[in-house]
């Protein structure tokens, strides 16, 4: 059994260990999918370089759809991505493949840790199409260390916070931030999980190069195996 295989099978052990990183209830709220795909013709590479632009077009699909949330993005092939040079290493394949998945939503929607754990690094990726406010959890499922990352968060999130701090199952650790806060997006959640984190605190890689999936999909599981958004009405 692949730690993907271990994971999943924790998970459906003790799903009452597990619990929502929003406000989400599968029964009633649907969820608007989003692509960022080249099959997304309403949207241009132009369009997603600017905040205003790109936030209204979000705000007007979540409104017109009636959903309270959005949500997509893992392992998504994003070829309209190339509105920050985070995204493009001269001389070599740009970086495109969405590694975790976001959920889209308000500012201000609280975001709560799905599992126990502690907090692993934290630190404010301040650049222009980074994730701005971003930490990362540290989780012990029977043995197995599980990170989940949690990127375009807002600033007082990180107040008072201290590498090694408990977390509760369903403790709020922060909300949505602002596109003045968060790396200058729509306001979101890039939520992902890491088997290991390679050494590196308050980052980790949420964008890779396209022929590099197999690789990061390893370290990189799905993340609704914890959000089990697939039980929800998606349109």
């Amino acid at each position: 059994m692949n730690l993907h295989q271990q994971l999943a099978s924790y998970l459906a052990a003790n799903s009452s260990k597990v619990s929502t990183i929003v406000d989400f209830d599968p029964a009633q709220d649907r969820l608007l999918q989003l692509d960022f795909t080249e099959a997304n013709t309403e949207l241009s590479a132009e369009d997603i370089a600017d905040t205003s632009k790109f936030s209204r077009w979000v705000d007007t699909q979540l409104a017109q759809s009636g959903c309270r949330y959005g949500i997509g993005g893992y392992m998504e092939h994003r070829t309209l991505y190339a509105r920050s040079n985070l995204f493009n290493t001269n001389g070599q394949e740009p970086r495109r493949l969405h590694l975790g998945m976001d959920v889209w939503a308000a500012a201000g929607t609280p975001v709560y840790a799905p599992l126990r754990g502690t907090v692993h690094s934290f630190q404010d990726n301040h650049y222009f199409g980074d994730y701005g406010p971003t930490i990362i959890l540290q989780h012990n499922l029977d043995g197995m260390s599980l990170y989940t990352l949690y990127g375009h968060l807002n600033k007082a999130c990180l107040n008072g916070l201290k590498v090694g701090q408990s977390i509760n199952q369903g403790q709020q650790i922060a909300s949505m931030g602002t596109a003045y806060e968060n790396g200058s997006w729509p306001p979101h959640l890039h939520f992902q999980l890491m088997f290991d984190m390679q050494g590196r605190t308050g980052d980790y890689p949420g964008v890779a190069p396209y022929s590099e999936k197999e690789k990061w999909s390893k370290n990189i599981p799905d993340p609704d195996v914890i959000l089990q958004f697939s039980t929800a009405t998606i349109i």
